[in-house]
């Protein structure tokens, strides 16, 4: 049975940040995109005739889009902090992994219309009309390996193949998508019917390819170094929190620079053997303070895990911030956090800063999981108005069934929800049953 108690703080008036930038804006930039696109099929094509024709330019469209498209996908996940911070991290992963079916779609169909369409034009058999593309076409051997490349990223994309996989190795896999955008590049120029001639057509694939490019390398891979250089953090000590939780505080210099925003994370790479290879994303567990930052981690894998042994003095190299789960989604009026587990860790940021009234709703399976409980009671009793609930029990049974008992006037909050995808999934559809607007529903997940 599930345990519950509540403790109440009074208002402390913070100010509400900004609105953050509407993700509608970036859709339709991208659409905006595959249009410029049709239109550049459309002023390279004077006329199509015949089957052979038709299928020759239904190749060339799907050619063109799927160009384009592998060009957004890189994009998405540039760590661009304009779209990090107003799109969401998780939704921009959502959509990359949603346009990658795609991109993966339209491949198949230009490799499958292109190499019929020739061979119809040119009497041959589909095989016989596919060695001779391969091996006589310009960069068609690159191109091919660019296939390869993309259908094998795309396996181990799918959500099957995803849970064998460690998280580090999906992740180093895809770093194989930037050689296959590579390789296929130079086919679409050197055999694109609509660049053949066409030096403004060119320019304009060039201009789009490199300011991907340069978006990757200044961000992804330069900004991490860049943040080390003007901050220097570094670990200063590990704590337990609870069985199989640690908390890593970390030092630098001017760490308010970083701009960093409670329930914000930051991609992590610690300088030590074994984990310098890898950079993982966890959240603030406290809002940023000083020359300061907090990080708590539950051990879930092996780089989680070694995180307790990490020495103070540990150089550590940080992506970020990231995510837009933050005080910006909200109207300022009234919040619900609900959080389950090491989940707590962004919405315990939230709870201390957010204005307004703020309840928090935390759960657990046992009372020791319960994470930050003096620092949580502590903040209710020193300032905003807010309420806190603990609730205790293996699945707490009904709890969010009475959240319009506990809030009645829950139709006017934004909901916070974060914890295990099986609990958030049960929170949100307790929230939509209970009338709250999916606009007013916010969650960020770091499922890979």
């Amino acid at each position: 049975m599930a345990t519950l108690h509540a403790t109440t703080r009074h208002s402390a008036g913070r100010a509400l940040p900004r609105r953050p930038m509407r993700p509608e804006r970036l859709l339709a930039a991208v659409a905006a995109g595959a249009v410029a696109v049709l239109v550049l099929w459309w002023r390279g094509t004077p006329s199509v005739v015949g089957l052979d024709g038709w299928l020759t330019e239904a190749g060339r469209i799907t050619g063109l889009l799927a160009g384009y498209g592998l060009a957004v996908l890189l994009g998405l996940m540039a760590r661009i902090p304009a779209l990090e911070h107003g799109v969401g991290s998780d939704r921009l992963a959502r959509w990359h992994a949603m346009g990658g079916r795609y991109v993966i779609g339209l491949i198949t169909v230009h490799v499958l219309t292109i190499i019929w369409g020739y061979a119809l034009a040119d009497q041959a058999g589909v095989v016989a009309e596919t060695a001779t593309m391969v091996l006589t076409f310009p960069d068609m051997l690159k191109a091919t390996a660019a296939l390869l490349l993309l259908l094998g990223v795309g396996l181990v994309s799918a959500r099957a193949a995803r849970r064998r996989l460690r998280y580090e190795t999906w992740f180093y896999l895809h770093f194989y998508t930037y050689l296959a955008a590579w390789l296929a590049f130079g086919h679409q120029l050197a055999t694109g019917a609509q660049f053949t001639g066409d030096r403004i057509a060119q320019l304009a694939w060039w201009a789009l390819y490199l300011g991907v490019a340069a978006l990757l390398v200044w961000y992804r891979f330069l900004g991490p170094v860049r943040l080390w250089a003007r901050h220097r953090l570094r670990v200063s000590r590990v704590t337990t929190d609870a069985p199989g939780v640690v908390s890593v505080h970390l030092t630098g210099r001017a760490l308010r620079g970083l701009g960093a925003e409670p329930g914000q994370f930051f991609r992590w790479r610690f300088l030590t053997r074994g984990l310098w290879w890898s950079a993982n994303p966890y959240s603030l567990s406290a809002a940023p303070a000083g020359d300061e930052l907090r990080i708590t981690v539950k051990a879930l894998g092996d780089h989680s895990a070694a995180l307790s042994r990490l020495r103070p003095g540990t150089p550590v190299l940080a992506e970020g911030p990231y995510g837009g789960f933050t005080a910006r989604l909200g109207r300022g009026g009234k919040s619900l956090l609900i959080a389950g587990g090491v989940g707590i860790t962004p919405l315990r940021t939230l709870f201390e800063t957010l204005p307004g009234r703020v309840t928090l709703l935390y759960r657990a399976r046992t009372p020791e999981e319960l994470l930050f409980q003096g620092e949580l009671q502590e903040i209710a009793r020193a300032c905003g108005d807010a309420t806190l609930y603990l609730s205790t029990g293996p699945r707490a049974p009904g709890l969010f069934d009475e959240l319009d008992r506990l809030l009645p006037d829950l139709r006017e909050h934004d909901a916070y929800v974060c914890g295990p995808p099986a609990m958030t999934r049960a929170a949100i559809k307790a929230l939509r049953s209970a009338g709250v607007p999916n606009q007013q529903i916010h969650h960020e997940s770091f499922e890979f």
